[in-house]
């Protein structure tokens, strides 16, 4: 089962093109809400203090309500929602734009659903965001993005190659301290990007 994650801050929803099928569950964090209604996708669950949303909406089928003071982030407890409810692949639309903490800790996120075998990316429509690590692969389509940067978050990102780009790399390593592997483009239909050892984040963007 696919869920959907849709958390706050700024999104481009013109711009995003996942988007739920009937078999999928919607979970909103919080203001979530406001995103979820301007991409007109009805809500399943409603997590959140209600600090920023300031209301409860009437038309959602199940809410969870937390408390104020709390160690995980509305987002990090709606995707252990969807986890809890079978999801095994996870979009996250949202939670990128504003406050960089918690930008930074939805990331984090993907890290902790890759070691759990987990699908998952982030979605604002001006990027999405997927996480490498140890003998992956991934190919990346040129759909919707212009850009294309690999970011080491380990020290040291081992065999890093990319293919079908304007910029190839051919089993390279990325330092954390040294990152060039940032605004390539995709020549034609896709590009296949691989790394041994050692985590990336992919993300794909375009100038808004």
């Amino acid at each position: 089962m696919k869920a959907f994650v849709i958390s706050g801050g700024e999104i481009f929803a013109r711009y995003i093109t996942e988007r739920p099928e009937a078999e999928d569950i919607v979970i909103c964090a919080d203001s979530g809400y406001k995103n979820a209604v301007e991409l007109n996708i009805h809500v399943n669950i409603l997590v959140g203090d209600f600090d920023s949303l300031g209301k409860i909406p009437d038309d959602v089928d199940e809410i969870v309500r937390v408390p104020t003071e709390k160690n995980l982030t509305d987002t990090q407890l709606a995707v252990d929602i969807a986890l809890n409810r079978g999801a095994n692949e996870i979009v996250i639309v949202g939670s990128t734009s504003g406050r960089f903490d918690h930008a930074l800790s939805t990331l984090s996120i993907l890290e902790i659903l890759a070691a759990r075998k987990i699908g998952a990316i982030v979605v604002n429509g001006q990027n999405r965001i997927r996480y490498l690590k140890n003998s992956g692969l991934i190919l990346l389509r040129s759909d919707n993005y212009k850009y294309f940067s690999l970011i080491a978050v380990d020290e040291l990102a081992k065999g890093v190659s990319i293919e079908g780009a304007k910029y190839p790399l051919n089993n390279k390593t990325i330092k954390r301290g040294e990152q060039f592997a940032v605004s390539n483009e995709i020549l034609k239909n896709c590009a296949l990007i691989n790394v041994r050892k050692g985590g990336l984040y992919i993300i794909e963007s375009r100038d808004i």
